[in-house]
């Protein structure tokens, strides 16, 4: 029986993390991941830009070499309020892949997990492999591990081994897309002028080419530039108003002429988000061209293989993690996490979303990623409360988790 010191159930932005550092650190590892590729968020959902954190945070190895690697192929760039997280999704695969190939990572892609056995100090898990490439061998053989890790999003793993669960809350999830063929120079000098307010609408160049940020909400909370264009176009048809609730654009580090969107927001819980969201994507791409300048003569040319989740399972740990002690900034003897990124709670109805800031630097504690013996859990699906994780769940947080998690478990390996 093959053995490991850590098995990763999911291989997105905190699974990645963890394996890295764990497997440079000298600890055996295998990653299981469902889809063909590693990224989760960033490549299959494309959440591109991650949003910026504080600059005392820690845990940052992971993310300064992903940021290092990327810049090496013009997949990365650090914008104007000094973001690195500004990643090009496709360029992003590589590099993971190169990353966590040259620390001896062992990754099994399409793949999941089919039964696990408690033991005393170990796990004996099963995995079966869905890609036909390994339907001669459907089963693999059970391997050990000491430490069993659910990075998988969603707590797929504490589910299967009956973990108990906090009150489950929802947020609006998206289905992003990006589009290309954009004339980004024309778009920046038109979006520059058309709105003046330098808290939505910015602009830089970066090697040459322009990188761009605009967005509009149909909130009134804010006077957004963009909304005379939004009620013309519900009214000439072209989109709908659920289409207006919430548009957000990015340029894509190293594709000139692509921009990516945070959005269509999907207010509801459909048993098709999927085919509703594109339905959307079609008519927002439609509104882009006929409204934005710069954008007559662009395409879809991507559309996200997952949604974009911002809350779904979070699981009962060893300590649960308030927004009490977020805003109070509780100190913790083992904290693997440090930030000062706002409660940040969308809602499906209109005025009733929440950007809530922070006036200090908060700290999560390793506590909250611990399950039960030699179970652990990073990523959206910690133990934390609901307006707790709403801070908490953004990418440079999960790459904290996930390389704080590691260096944690390298220094009680021996224990």
């Amino acid at each position: 029986m093959k053995r490991y010191d850590l098995v990763i159930v999911g291989g997105g932005t905190s699974g990645c993390a963890c394996a890295y550092i764990a497997a440079k650190l000298g600890l055996k590892v295998l990653l299981v991941e469902k889809n063909s590729f590693l990224g989760g968020s960033i490549t299959a959902s494309l959440v591109i830009p991650a949003m910026k954190t504080s600059d005392n945070s820690i845990n940052n190895d992971f993310f300064n070499k992903l940021y290092e690697e990327l810049d090496n192929i013009k997949g990365a760039i650090t914008y104007i309020d000094g973001n690195k997280g500004w990643f090009n999704p496709e360029l992003t695969k590589i590099v993971l892949d190169k990353m966590l190939c040259e620390v001896n990572v062992e990754i099994l892609f399409e793949s999941r997990i089919e039964k696990i056995e408690e033991n005393l100090l170990s796990y004996i898990v099963t995995i079966c492999g869905d890609n036909i490439l390994s339907s001669f061998k459907n089963l693999l053989e059970p391997i050990e591990t000491k430490y069993l890790i659910d990075a998988t999003g969603d707590a797929k793993i504490c589910e299967f081994l009956n973990c108990e669960f906090l009150e489950k809350k929802l947020q609006p999830t998206n289905l992003r897309f990006i589009m290309s063929g954009v004339n980004t120079k024309e778009f920046s000098q038109w979006i520059m002028e058309f709105d003046k307010d330098r808290n939505v609408s910015t602009c830089c160049e970066f090697n040459g080419n322009i990188y761009l940020s605009t967005a509009y909400t149909w909130d009134n909370n804010v006077n957004w530039a963009l909304k005379p264009l939004f009620k013309r176009a519900i009214d000439d048809g072209v989109i709908t108003e659920e289409d207006s609730n919430y548009f957000q654009i990015f340029s894509v580090a190293g594709t000139p002429d692509s921009i990516a969107f945070n959005c269509p927001r999907l207010l509801d819980n459909s048993l098709n988000p999927y085919i509703e969201g594109r339905a959307s994507i079609l008519r927002l791409s439609n509104f882009c061209k006929k409204y934005l300048k710069g954008f007559e003569n662009s395409y879809i040319s991507s559309i996200a293989n997952s949604l974009g989740i911002r809350v779904s399972n979070r699981v009962k740990g060893k300590y649960l993690y308030t927004a009490e002690d977020l805003r109070t900034g509780k100190k913790f003897e083992h904290p693997v996490v440090i930030s000062n990124y706002p409660i940040d709670v969308h809602s499906n109805k209109k005025d009733q979303s929440t950007l809530e800031k922070v006036y200090q630097e908060y700290q999560l504690p390793i506590e909250s990623l611990m399950v039960k013996d030699n179970l652990f859990v990073i990523g959206r699906c910690i133990s934390a409360d609901f307006e707790a994780q709403a801070a908490l769940r953004i990418i440079p947080s999960c790459f904290s988790m996930g390389e704080g998690l590691a260096k944690f478990l390298y220094l009680n390996h021996g224990a």
